[in-house]
């Protein structure tokens, strides 16, 4: 069978559509496939914002692709005349020794970020709404901000169609595989099989059942978003005026939340990101996409006392997925006995923010076999043989 690609991207969400974008800049012939239509809900690139900093809690070593990520979606926006991230300034918040505010402090000194630290009654004095108990603190960013999700990833598709890319859209992957030796990639759909000489896998919550073969601990968790209309009105939660934020309410709990920034029929966005109670694990062609009336007031009860006027009517509530390894760590890499292809998973529901230089990564990988920028900490190994 001629190929008459260079590289097929298998899977075109968040990660997938920067790919492809990245790899047709460099005038590869690109064929992507997707199964669903452009800029889908069924996901996890979706829900009108995703958070975007620097000080990174999980981990310092993040903080070197958070720079480029920036400058990367500043290019995307230079080019495209589409702005996909906006500056709000952010706030992690907890007691002095939680994860969410100490881990923040650790990268924010580490790489010598700008950044201040309040306590509870400087948070309240800047930023009215908040309610933060005594003894709490935050840590505070003014380069974080938000990214438009659906926007990106259509600006992404829409740039790399324009310098050649072939998007095949509502085209499930029944099967891939790897010719020996290196020698080329098949993957099988509905509709056909294409051959090319690498492939790039992003298959964000299909991840488990696409890359099973390769034995990765991947569970993909049910998450909620939500959108009130404040009490008193929008302005104090408008962007310019109010800050993204992580609130860490316990180790094992802790929720999120944005400015308004779509008017004031849009309301103000918040979720949990570890909610109280049990986990909900599920598999994104069969998860519960209802928002149940107990799961509202659970969002609630974070919010009353913490963000009263965030309290008010509930205008809107969807459904997402984080798609989690272990160590909360993502997965980027070439496998070791095929490395014609490049993968990319287990984002745990902190790696939209990544996108646009995930997609350089496996632009790299699939190009030169390697890249420049730090991925040691995202190889599979660390799960052990099988993985």
């Amino acid at each position: 069978m001629p190929r008459t690609h260079d590289v097929i991207v298998l899977g075109l969400g968040g990660m997938g559509s920067a790919a492809a974008y990245h790899l047709a800049r460099r005038g590869r012939r690109v064929l992507g496939l997707e199964r669903h239509t452009p800029a889908h809900d069924k996901g996890s690139s979706h829900g009108l914002s995703r958070i975007i900093r620097q000080a990174y809690f999980e981990d310092p070593a993040y903080v070197p692709l958070l720079r480029r990520a920036y400058e990367l979606w500043r290019q995307l926006e230079a080019e495209a005349g589409v702005s996909v991230l906006t500056i709000t300034g952010g706030l992690m918040i907890g007691q002095p020794d939680s994860q969410v505010v100490a881990g923040s402090i650790r990268s924010a000194q580490e790489w010598g970020l700008t950044h201040a630290v309040l306590d509870a009654a400087e948070i309240q004095r800047r930023f009215s709404p908040l309610r933060p108990a005594p003894g709490e603190i935050a840590l505070y960013e003014a380069l974080a901000g938000f990214l438009r999700p659906e926007t990106s990833v259509a600006v992404h598709l829409d740039r790399a169609a324009r310098l050649g890319a072939d998007l095949h859209f509502e085209e499930p992957a029944m099967a891939w595989e790897a010719m020996p030796g290196g020698d080329g990639v098949r993957v099988t759909t509905e509709r056909g099989t294409y051959e090319a000489e690498r492939l790039v896998i992003s298959p964000g919550p299909w991840a488990p059942s696409l890359l099973a073969r390769l034995g990765l601990p991947l569970a993909v968790e049910r998450q909620v978003l939500y959108w009130f209309d404040p009490v008193g009105g929008i302005e104090p939660f408008e962007v310019g005026r109010f800050p993204i934020y992580i609130w860490e309410v316990s180790p094992d709990v802790s929720f999120y939340g944005f400015p308004a920034h779509d008017g004031p029929l849009g309301g103000a966005k918040v979720a949990y990101h570890r909610a109280p109670g049990e986990r909900i694990f599920c598999a994104p062609d069969t998860i519960d996409r209802s928002v149940h009336e107990h799961e509202v007031e659970r969002m609630r009860e974070a919010i009353a006392r913490r963000i009263p006027a965030l309290n008010g009517s509930l205008l809107l509530a969807r459904t997402c997925m984080y798609t989690n390894t272990p160590d909360e760590h993502f997965v980027i890499t070439t496998l070791p006995d095929a490395p014609q292809v490049a993968i990319a998973a287990g984002f745990s529901g902190h790696g939209y923010k990544f996108c646009s230089v995930v997609g350089e990564i496996l632009a790299d990988l699939a190009t030169d076999g390697a890249t420049r920028h730090p991925i040691e900490l995202f190889q599979p190994q660390r799960f052990g043989p099988r993985a």
